[in-house]
């Protein structure tokens, strides 16, 4: 009997915000997935800065930093969590897709895939843009289906 090890999908910033806004259009899909019995899962620093920056936003959640990190921490006690610390610059992650890159927008997302793809990890989102981003290296990408 051979066993494989689960893979750990790290979280991106617009998942993890669809997770936590319980009227955001993609909570159901993202809640059905985040149940998947034996998932693991992962976040990073990048990732919990993204998420506080848009719940204390005035325009977008008016929270406070308190509030923020708390509804992380109650999310960090699910089953199947992993803390992935960012290992390595924004030069050795993005190297392997960097002549894809095409502005600002993608800054992000290159540097969360950059630590997926160095971490054996596997990046979940539901931007299917990243897929051109990725190029060869689109396994270790996780496109979560929207309803």
């Amino acid at each position: 009997m051979i066993l494989t090890k689960a893979p750990v999908h790290l979280m991106d910033v617009n998942t993890v915000i669809a997770l936590l806004d319980q009227a955001h259009i993609h909570n159901e899909a993202v809640t059905e997935w985040f149940d998947t019995p034996g998932l693991q899962w992962a976040l990073c620093p990048f990732t919990e800065a993204g998420v506080l920056r848009f719940f204390t936003r005035p325009k977008t959640g008016d929270m406070s930093m308190g509030e923020v990190t708390a509804m992380l921490d109650r999310m960090k006690q699910e089953p199947g969590y992993h803390y992935q610390p960012v290992t390595s610059n924004w030069q050795t992650l993005t190297k392997p897709f960097f002549k894809r890159l095409q502005g600002h927008n993608q800054v992000t997302d290159a540097y969360l895939l950059g630590l997926a793809m160095h971490e054996g990890l596997l990046l979940v989102t539901f931007d299917k843009t990243i897929l051109h981003m990725a190029g060869e290296h689109i396994e270790h990408i996780h496109i979560l289906k929207t309803k």
